[in-house]
């Protein structure tokens, strides 16, 4: 069992992919009409890496996709995954530290935090997109993450649904377990050690076998 466990939040711990999906097949028909694969591409990524592939040197574009974001993650519902907070106070129980790693900004998390005032008890450190200058899929945000827990990244065991957070838990060198909760398993299973259908799955795996 590794020292540390990071958990991605969106698809992972909150089952927040359906809206976000609804949101970015808006912004990709009316932005890139002609790119039926813009969603599963930026799967993962974080708001500022979006804005530096798909609208550079566009500051106006992206202020006004920014607030629509703003106003469309004040309205969303953050849910937790069934199991998920009983998977991560098994780890800490048998002495596994464990934190959050998503690419939301902290803005965002404030939101999370208002509907979900429980969540930061069950971690000892929430990094957001702000703690590492690359997003997802480069291994930086990982990276910042085990160096800030005073471990090495093959000591860490990452919970991850995207191609993109997938791709950079396994350039971080960690121990990469993939979720089928975003994409099928056939995407998932080349991209991590160990593929499981959600976090439940996962707990009745290790900790009820």
């Amino acid at each position: 069992m590794k020292k540390v466990a990071l958990f991605d939040l969106d698809g992972v711990l909150i089952d927040t992919e359906s809206a976000y999906t609804t949101f970015w097949k808006d912004m990709g028909e009316e932005y890139f009409p002609d790119m039926p694969e813009f969603v599963s591409q930026i799967k993962g990524s974080s708001l500022l890496d979006m804005f530096a592939r798909y609208w550079p040197n566009q500051p106006e574009e992206q202020e006004r996709i920014q607030q629509r974001l703003d106003r469309y993650e004040q309205q969303m519902t953050y849910t937790l995954f069934d199991g998920a907070l009983r998977l991560v106070d098994a780890l800490r129980e048998r002495g596994v530290r464990t934190a959050i790693v998503t690419s939301s900004n902290k803005k965002k998390m404030e939101q999370v935090y208002r509907q979900l005032p429980e969540l930061c008890d069950h971690f000892e450190r929430v990094f957001t997109a702000e703690d590492a200058p690359k997003a997802k899929p480069a291994p930086d945000l990982y990276l910042a993450a085990a160096r800030q827990m005073g471990v090495d990244p093959e000591d860490c065991a990452v919970f991850e649904d995207s191609v993109n957070g997938l791709n950079a838990a396994r350039q971080a060198g960690t121990y990469v377990v993939g979720l089928c909760t975003s994409l099928p398993p056939t995407k998932v299973e080349l991209l991590c050690d160990e593929l499981v259908g959600d976090l439940d799955d996962y707990y009745r795996r290790h900790f009820e076998a």
